[in-house]
This record gives C-alpha cells, structure tokens and sequence, in this order.
C-alpha cells in the first residue's frame, strides 16, 4: 500500500478508473483514522491531548492499493475532486444482468403444478 499526497492520490485513481473502463473494478473504501498506534493513542489520551482523526481512503483495482489521508481542512476540496472523478467515469458503468432465481423458480413449480394437478386420460 502506498501513502500519496491528495493531489497524485486523485491523479492515480482517474488513472485506474480509465484502465478499468473496458474491463475491471475499481474499490474505494473510507474510514476514520488518527494514524497513530493504540499505544500512542493512548498516551495521548492519558495526557488529556484530543486525538486529531483523519479520514484515510484507500483504493484498489485487485492488483494496485493507494491510498491518502485527508484531514479536516482538505475535506471540502477532496470530496469535488472526488466527485469529478465519479462524474466523469460514471459511462464505465454497465448494468449487470440479474437471474431472478425466485421468480423462475416459482414458474418451474407451478408448471409443475399445473401439469400434475391435471388428471390423465387413458
């Protein structure tokens, strides 16, 4: 996993997203983070000292991880830059074709029904 600034972090999610138009996923994940160890953590807290919390995104494509921590004040601008990105790859999504196994179950069962139901003839 690489730890990028924002502005490259951005810069190599478009890349993956444009590599995986044709084929492929991309994950993004978001989670709070101090990125600190729970032995720091708690020092901090045994000094009365608040924990500034980040929010650490990572983002893999199956073969490559990247990840970046945005903290409060490069939120705002992270997330339009995010929000471009999604905007302007949102053509790679296909909707996948479901097979309603319920439905076609229920059919086969009152075919099934229907035909056996009926009484037969000599």
């Amino acid at each position: 996993m690489v730890l990028l600034q924002l502005d490259p972090f951005l810069n190599e999610l478009t890349s993956m997203f444009e590599k995986s138009q044709e084929k492929g996923s991309v994950w993004v994940t978001l989670k709070r983070s101090s990125l600190k160890s729970k032995l720091q953590k708690r020092k901090l807290n045994a000094a009365g000292e608040s924990i500034e919390y980040r929010c650490l995104i990572r983002a893999t494509n199956g073969k490559k991880t990247i990840s970046t921590s945005v903290g409060a004040k490069d939120h705002q601008r992270f997330q339009a830059s995010y929000a471009l990105i999604l905007k302007a790859h949102m053509t790679a999504l296909k909707k996948r074709e479901r097979k309603d196994r319920k439905k076609s179950t229920e059919a086969e069962k009152k075919e099934d029904n229907s035909t056996s139901s009926k009484p037969k003839k000599l």
